[in-house]
């Protein structure tokens, strides 16, 4: 599909107050202000990200009530189960209650289900277990904000739940002691771009504070938080949430404990992804480290990653760590089958493509890899796309969106044919009746037809900057990274230049070209830079000039030395 470039354009007076008012590299003022941070004092927060800066926990609805109960069932020795999900972003904020209320001295365990086997979120059965344990107090992290059923046998059992989540919430909302979600439409708090995790570390924020003005702290050394933001960085990032306001200082200061080594856990999961976790960054997260957590759930059970991430031994964290990747390598080679079936199928029926979205189901699939799949698929085609197992009855399927489609609100519109369905804007899961399947894929696809009615799902490429190359140096690209973490609502800039010859060029592995390129007009002439361009056809002949392309900045380093070189992702 053709990509229409979309040049953005900042106000040059904007630009030129924000790089000298805060003393930043014009590049990064212009930047800041196509991200909408068009103010010096704006600027200066997003590139000094800082726990100072946090809002209030309290600010969020139930957060009073629910710091109350579990400060009591702490004291009480009350039994405590965390009941989480079997995602990155479930198992992270799993292990960093488990830590916390493992620091404190409470009788606690946890429970995640089995993807497959069990599905998504708290369910009465679980209820019967939790009495079998007699647990006196479930939380739940990263679900639970539609278990009115599990909460209803909770309550028969006088067993108190509180729900700790980040889904879509609707009336009426389920009984529980507690219900901290800032997607409450009754919760003014303006987190709503929090990660599970990061719902489940401002509750140990309010608990530390509610602890501390209760003299706990006496008997026992208060925590240091800043211990647990290596896991709220993983499952915030793993999970593609905003990385804007308290998502962006989570994950800045993340990133900075990931480097230091400290958690067993993470360490072995960086050393068998090849990664020197001493310059991890934001890219390791979501590229090595979120697939590995998240192939456990996929391929096996995701009760394995808990352990490993509150480990303090380092030969346990290492085997399962090699397991994971051995999961992780499982689920590509099952992904990458899955993905061709799908165009399999489309290539036999062509005219699956003529509809706005793209619904197939398959009796062989592996539920737990089709979210991937889905996304894949949604990236290739630039509509939402529906992947349904019918391995088990009901059927599961994983939903994926593009921008512009709000997947959830086409679901709701949908709702009578599944029997279950949640999720976000760009994602979403679903159970559904085999029989329905056909007759909720045309309404799916109408519904998507309506909602991009006059406004036609196309391919665009977002131009951040013009730079020409001899502006591309070592300190252009340190400026540049002042702007990581990159990803979601605040991706890795793209570049564009114009009039560039190859002056040189060769193949790596037949499909990547790397080249030096220079300006091939005046201005600028005689700069040269190495270039990448990777993926390519080159059975046809290749372009010795480009006329513009749109490409990424990085450092090359290698044998103790470093230059700057550019990756162009379009031409």
């Amino acid at each position: 599909m053709d990509m229409e470039w979309i040049y953005k354009s900042a106000d040059p007076g904007t630009v030129t107050k924000i790089s000298r008012v805060i003393g930043c590299h014009r590049a990064v003022a212009e930047l800041l202000v196509n991200r909408g941070i068009t103010t010096p004092e704006a600027a200066f927060s997003f590139l000094n990200p800082s726990f100072d800066n946090l809002a209030s926990p309290f600010v969020m609805k139930d957060m009073k009530p629910a710091v109350e109960r579990i400060y009591t069932a702490v004291c009480h020795r009350e039994k405590i189960m965390i009941f989480g999900d079997f995602d990155a972003d479930g198992i992270t904020a799993t292990a960093i209650l488990h830590d916390f209320f493992t620091h404190v001295n409470a009788e606690v365990s946890w429970y995640i289900p089995h993807r497959t086997k069990e599905g998504y979120s708290m369910k009465p059965e679980h209820i019967a277990m939790a009495v079998e344990q007699r647990i006196d107090l479930i939380i739940t992290v990263d679900c639970g904000s539609d278990n009115h059923d599990a909460v209803d046998a909770a309550l028969k059992e006088d067993m108190d739940v509180i729900i700790t989540d980040h889904h879509e919430i609707s009336h009426p909302f389920p009984r529980a002691v507690a219900i901290v979600n800032p997607k409450r439409q009754d919760c003014m708090a303006g987190l709503d771009h929090l990660a599970g995790v990061g719902v489940a570390f401002y509750l140990i924020i309010a608990l530390r504070k509610h602890m501390r003005e209760q003299h706990f702290w006496k008997e026992i050394t208060e925590p240091n938080l800043m211990s647990y933001c290596d896991l709220v960085a993983i499952g915030t990032m793993a999970d593609m949430v905003p990385l804007k306001n308290e998502n962006r200082i989570f994950t800045t200061a993340g990133i900075r404990v990931i480097q230091q080594g400290k958690r067993p856990g993470i360490k072995a999961l960086a050393d068998v992804s090849r990664v020197d976790h001493t310059v991890f960054d934001s890219d390791d997260i979501s590229f090595r480290i979120a697939p590995r957590i998240n192939a456990a759930g996929r391929m096996a059970h995701a009760r394995i990653c808990v352990g490993m991430l509150t480990t303090r031994e380092k030969s346990s964290a290492e085997q399962t760590a090699a397991l994971l990747d051995q999961l992780n390598l499982k689920r590509q080679q099952t992904e990458k089958s899955i993905v061709e079936d799908i165009e399999n199928q489309i290539q036999r029926q062509p005219d699956i493509l003529d509809n706005q979205a793209i619904v197939l189901a398959h009796e062989k699939w592996n539920p737990g890899v089709l979210g991937i799949a889905a996304s894949k698929t949604a990236r290739k085609y630039f509509k939402p796309v529906v992947l349904i197992s019918t391995a088990a009855t009901p059927a599961t399927g994983s939903c994926r969106s593009v921008g512009g489609v709000d997947i959830h609100a086409i679901l709701t519109q949908c709702n009578t044919l599944l029997e279950k369905f949640g999720g976000h804007v760009m994602a979403a899961g679903i159970s559904i009746k085999e029989k329905n399947i056909n007759h909720f894929a045309r309404l799916f696809s109408e519904k998507v037809a309506l909602a991009v009615q006059g406004h036609p799902l196309e391919k665009k490429l977002v131009l951040d900057c013009f730079v020409e190359i001899n502006e591309i140096t070592e300190d252009f690209i340190k400026n540049i990274d002042r702007l990581r973490p990159f990803g979601t609502d605040n991706p890795e800039p793209l570049f564009y230049c114009n009039d560039l010859k190859v002056i040189s060029s060769f193949i790596i592995a037949d499909k990547h070209r790397k080249m030096t390129l220079e300006k091939s007009s005046a201005q600028g002439s005689g700069a040269t830079i190495e270039a990448f361009q990777f993926n390519i056809d080159v059975r046809h002949p290749l372009p010795m000039h480009f006329e513009r392309i749109a490409f990424r900045v990085r450092m090359n380093r290698f044998n103790k030395k470093s230059f700057p070189q550019i990756i162009i992702e379009a031409i």
